[in-house]
C-alpha cells in the first residue's frame, strides 16, 4: 500500500507482488472513492545465490486524487494466480483539483413505443471519428544491443464525437504481438494489463491515449528492423438520426484502424576486441567493501553493482584478474529490473567471496572491472573500483597447495619404491596363466568324452 497521506501532485499506489512464480492472472484493482486509476507499471527481480534462483514480479496500480480531503479505501480482496488475497483497506488523506466524471449512455429502447404499438424502424447515421492508431518508436537508429521502445497506442481527440469501444482486445493483442515482436531482439515487455486513458498533447491538440502494447527491444545483430502495418478492430456506434428520450439511440458497428509502417536501423558497434561480448547502455558502478585494512588469509565480501539504463539481463560477470594476490570465488548475483515511464532500468549486483594472499597495497580497480559501450557517448568505457586496500601479514600464496587434500594416490607415495622395473616379469606371468588355462580346458574336454 502507498502512504497514508499524499499531496495532490503525488500518486497513491497499490503494489501486487508475486515471488518465485510468474504473474499469470489477477483481478481488477479496487476502485477508490475520490481517486481515478492512472496506469500501471511492472517490475521484476531475479536473485541468484549459490546457484539457486529466486524470482519476484510486481504490478503497481497508480491512483490520482480528484480533490483534497480524507478518503476511505474499503477492505477488499483479489484473486492472484488462483489464490484469494485479503486487504483491510486504509484511510488516505489528500490535498487541490477536481475532475468531472463522464455522463451515462442513454437507455437502450423505448418501452412506450411497444405499449402503444407504434414502434418504428429507427434510422442510424455514422458520426465522423477523430481518432487514430499509431505505432511509435523512440529512436530511428540504434547500435547492436542498444534499446529502443515500441509503443502501440490508440489516440482519441478531446473533440471526438464518435462513440468508440474496444473489441476483444486480448485476442487481438495476441495477433498483434506476433507481428510486432522482432525475432532478432531481446524483449522487455512492459506488461500492460489495463487500457487506461492518458492525456497527451500532439501538435497543440489534446488527445486521450490508450497504450495497447509497449516493450523495449535490444537487437542482436545489425541491419534494418521493419514493423508492418498493425490493424485494430474497434466497436463504433452509429447514432439515431431522430433520437428519442427512451429510444434506441445508437447501433453497434465496427471500424478497423491501421498504423503506419515503421523501420529502425541497427548499426554495428565500433571496432573493439570484445565488441561481441560487452553490454550496451548507460551504466555506473557502486561498490561495497567491509574495510580497506585487511590481513592475509582473512576473507571478505566484495559487492560490485552495475546500475543504469540498458539490458541488465545481458550484463555478464566482471573480469577478474588472477595473479595470486587475491582468490576470488564465483559471485552470487542479484538482479532487479524496472519498466516504467517508457524506460527500462535496473541493477545487477555481483557479490564476491575473496581471500587476500599477499601483503601490500593494491588498487581493486586493477583486479575487478567491466567494459561496456555507451551509445550516447559513442565510446567504450570501463567500470572499475576506485578503492585501495592495504593488506598486512605473511604471504599465504603457497598455503593453498598444502591445504588441499591430494587424495589416496599421494598418501602412499612415500611407501613405494622408486626403482625402475622391467616388463619381462609381467610377460612370464601372462605365459604361465595361458598354459594353466589350456590345461584346464584339456581336462574339461577329457572328462566330458569319458562320461
Amino acid at each position: 500500500m502507498g502512504p497514508d497521506q499524499i499531496a495532490m501532485n503525488q500518486y497513491f499506489s497499490i503494489t501486487l507482488e508475486v515471488q518465485n512464480e510468474r504473474l499469470k492472472g489477477y483481478d481488477n484493482f479496487p476502485e477508490i472513492n475520490g481517486f481515478k486509476k492512472i496506469g500501471t507499471s511492472s517490475s521484476s527481480s531475479t536473485n541468484i545465490i549459490n546457484g539457486k534462483y529466486s524470482f519476484t514480479q510486481s504490478i503497481i496500480q497508480n491512483y490520482a486524487a480528484l480533490a483534497e480531503g480524507a478518503y476511505r479505501l474499503q477492505p477488499f480482496s483479489m484473486t492472484v494466480n488462483g489464490k484469494k488475497i485479503q486487504s483491510p483497506g486504509k484511510t488516505i488523506r489528500v490535498g487541490p483539483t477536481k475532475q468531472q466524471q463522464p455522463g451515462q449512455d442513454p437507455f437502450a429502447y423505448d418501452p412506450f413505443e411497444d405499449f402503444f404499438g407504434r414502434r418504428k424502424q429507427q434510422e442510424f447515421v455514422e458520426v465522423r471519428d477523430d481518432a487514430f492508431l499509431a505505432l511509435t518508436i523512440d529512436k530511428d537508429d540504434v547500435y547492436v544491443g542498444e534499446s529502443f521502445v515500441v509503443t502501440l497506442g490508440f489516440y482519441v481527440a478531446a473533440t471526438n464525437r464518435a462513440d468508440l469501444s474496444f473489441y476483444e482486445t486480448g485476442q487481438q493483442l495476441a495477433d498483434i504481438k506476433k507481428k510486432i515482436i522482432p525475432s532478432n531482439c531481446w524483449e522487455e515487455d512492459f506488461n500492460i494489463q489495463r487500457l487506461n486513458r492518458e492525456d497527451v498533447v500532439i501538435n497543440n491538440r489534446r488527445y486521450g491515449r490508450y497504450r495497447i502494447f509497449q516493450a523495449a527491444f535490444y537487437p542482436f545483430s545489425s541491419g534494418e528492423i521493419s514493423f508492418p502495418k498493425i490493424s485494430l478492430k474497434m466497436i463504433k456506434y452509429k447514432v439515431a438520426k431522430n433520437p428519442t428520450f427512451f429510444g434506441s439511440n445508437r447501433k453497434e458497428d465496427f471500424k478497423v484502424f491501421h498504423s503506419k509502417l515503421k523501420t529502425v536501423k541497427v548499426k554495428e558497434l565500433p571496432p573493439h576486441p570484445l565488441r561481441d561480448k560487452v553490454p550496451v547502455g548507460r551504466y555506473r558502478m557502486k561498490e561495497v567493501i567491509p574495510s580497506d585494512q585487511l590481513k592475509t588469509g582473512q576473507s571478505f565480501n566484495y559487492k560490485f553493482t552495475v546500475v543504469g539504463e540498458g539490458n541488465i539481463s545481458a550484463v555478464d560477470k566482471p573480469t577478474v584478474a588472477k595473479d595470486g594476490v587475491f582468490d576470488f570465488y564465483p559471485p552470487n548475483i542479484l538482479q532487479n529490473i524496472t519498466r516504467s515511464n517508457n524506460r527500462v532500468q535496473g541493477s545487477k549486483t555481483f557479490t564476491y567471496y575473496a581471500i587476500p594472499n599477499e601483503p601490500g597495497t593494491y588498487k581493486l580497480g586493477d583486479y575487478v572491472s567491466l567494459i561496456y559501450f555507451d551509445p550516447l557517448e559513442n565510446k567504450y568505457d570501463t567500470l572499475k573500483s576506485k578503492s585501495t586496500i592495504s593488506i598486512e601479514g605473511e604471504s599465504k600464496r603457497n598455503n593453498v597447495i598444502t591445504s588441499n587434500d591430494l587424495g589416496s594416490f599421494y598418501d602412499v607415495i612415500e611407501m613405494e619404491s622408486n626403482q625402475l622395473t622391467g616388463y619381462q616379469r609381467d610377460d612370464l606371468i601372462k605365459l604361465l596363466a595361458n598354459i594353466f588355462l589350456l590345461i584346464m580346458l584339456g581336462l574339461t574336454i577329457f572328462f566330458i568324452f569319458r562320461k
